[in-house]
């Protein structure tokens, strides 16, 4: 198991533990997501091209526990499509 693999994992368990956006861009990089930091602003940006929504996360530590859920929901949203489409 990878240590994204277990820093997804770990998300998955505790969404409410001290997360930082360094965990977020490991995980989105090997689930294949662009993990975009911001130009200006506070707020990163994650997409993939299979869906056409762009999740934004506030670079605040820790991330808000609602933040990490929104990313898991991307996440299964993007495992589903790949197993049906």
């Amino acid at each position: 198991m990878s240590k994204a693999d277990k820093l997804l994992a770990a998300m998955r368990r505790n969404p409410a533990a001290d997360w930082r956006i360094e965990d977020v861009a490991v995980v989105c990089r090997t689930q294949g997501m662009e993990c975009v930091a911001p130009s200006r602003g506070s707020h990163w940006r994650i997409a993939h091209h299979s869906i056409a929504a762009i999740l934004t996360i506030p670079a605040r530590r820790p991330i808000k526990p609602v933040y990490i859920r929104m990313l898991l929901d991307y996440i299964d949203e993007l495992e589903a499509i790949g197993r049906h489409g």
